[in-house]
């Protein structure tokens, strides 16, 4: 086994997309990736239906909080997605780089917005097994 992936999911509140990118590679990236997430402004809170939607996935959402990129400044990740925060999110250390134009979700009915979450899943999933 090859040495532990440190990787970044960065969006504007780290609330919603972000925050469920960072969980998703928990769950498919086990014991081989190393995940965080932050916001370029972040809410300070992980959006209820963020919770409620990875709840219904069997995910716990609500061990999670909202933070900015600060907290990571000066640190080196193998990988960081930014999703939707163009010009706002700032350079982050990162051998691979990807930005993903996903939509921010924290507006829409919950069908919707679960369209969404599977689509974060399915891109970290791809994302994880081409690191």
């Amino acid at each position: 086994m090859g040495r532990v992936k440190r990787v970044i999911f960065v969006c504007v509140e780290n609330s919603n997309r972000s925050q469920m990118a960072e969980a998703f590679a928990r769950i498919h990236g086990g014991d081989r990736v190393e995940a965080h997430s932050a916001g370029s402004r972040p809410s300070g809170r992980v959006n209820p239906k963020a919770v409620a939607a990875m709840a219904e996935l069997g995910y716990d959402l609500t061990a999670h909080h909202s933070k900015g990129l600060d907290g990571y400044n000066g640190q080196e990740f193998d990988a960081a997605v930014t999703m939707g925060c163009g010009d706002e999110c700032p350079l982050v250390v990162a051998r691979v780089r990807a930005d993903w134009q996903i939509p921010d979700p924290k507006e829409l009915p919950p069908a919707e917005f679960n369209a969404v979450r599977d689509l974060i899943e399915r891109r970290v999933k791809e994302f994880l097994a081409a690191l």
